[in-house]
């Protein structure tokens, strides 16, 4: 990024925008960039808002930064707004992106995405005694607000799903616990996260048999692809640190995890969703 005493106006908008997000920095200097990130809780993955412990994909971007001297300022705001912020110039980059979220705002303007920081494994959640419920009988789906359940999209389209966005995991879940929705589209660990906190909650399940899929979570910018060829080089070089990482934040190969669960939930292979 540019020194902002070459840039008036971007300055401007950038000191505008850390204001209005209430996060402040005393200065920004050369190799500095704003990382715009999801204002949701999504641990063990992220979570840019906690005092603490802000999860894997920010244990990683801070490793790189350690490694190249680059140094992130990173500003959380809704979903919604990444791509706005982006566009305007007013963030340099957005985690977490997947080319598959689709989005009307940078689609077509060149965006790069880094290789994937981690995959996650993204889930139909159930009520126990729901488990190896017909598809069909799935009318409200309850997902994060501004997420894209990419595997659900022909059921949208059609009508035969509606979705009810959520603020957080922990409302999906009390939507789910109190049958104001048939399902939860969500990822297994961050779910799990919670589930784990929530000692007098419902029993939940990942159904397999309900839709399920990979999900990479990367680093995105629409002018900084140089970053994105360090980042990518970054991890395909130190892959040893960053499966110390995953392993720190608990989080195992999504094949072996999916195997797993099929196990442990009994299912025969051939009941097992697949994308049509």
């Amino acid at each position: 990024m540019k020194r902002f005493g070459n840039n008036v106006c971007r300055f401007l908008r950038v000191v505008t925008l850390l204001l209005t997000l209430t996060v402040s920095s005393s200065f920004v200097c050369a190799h500095t960039y704003i990382v715009g990130a999801q204002d949701i809780e999504y641990y063990p993955y992220y979570n840019f808002s906690s005092e603490h412990d802000k999860g894997l994909g920010r244990a990683i971007l801070d490793a790189f930064s350690k490694k190249t001297g680059h140094n992130f300022i990173y500003l959380n705001m809704p979903v919604t707004r990444l791509q706005i912020e982006l566009k305007k110039g007013n963030v340099d980059f957005v985690f977490p992106d997947n080319p598959k979220w689709y989005n009307q705002i940078t689609h077509k303007l060149g965006k790069v995405y880094s290789e994937p920081l981690t995959d996650t494994f993204a889930v139909t959640l159930v009520k126990k005694e729901n488990q190896g419920t017909e598809l069909s009988n799935i009318s409200k789906l309850a997902t994060p607000e501004g997420f894209s359940p990419v595997k659900w999209k022909q059921h949208i389209k059609n009508g035969s799903v509606e979705v009810i966005g959520v603020s957080s995991i922990y409302e999906g879940l009390k939507l789910l616990q109190d049958d104001k929705v048939d399902a939860f589209d969500v990822e297994y660990n961050a779910a799990l996260y919670f589930i784990q906190r929530l000692p007098q909650s419902a029993s939940f399940v990942a159904d397999l048999t309900l839709p399920n899929d990979v999900v990479s979570f990367s680093l995105s910018t629409l002018n900084h692809a140089d970053i994105i060829d360090e980042l990518n080089a970054f991890l395909l070089t130190n892959s040893d640190e960053i499966n110390d990482i995953k392993e720190r934040y608990g989080i195992e190969d999504t094949t072996q995890l999916k195997k797993q669960l099929i196990n442990e939930q009994g299912i025969n292979k051939n009941a097992v969703w697949k994308p049509l």
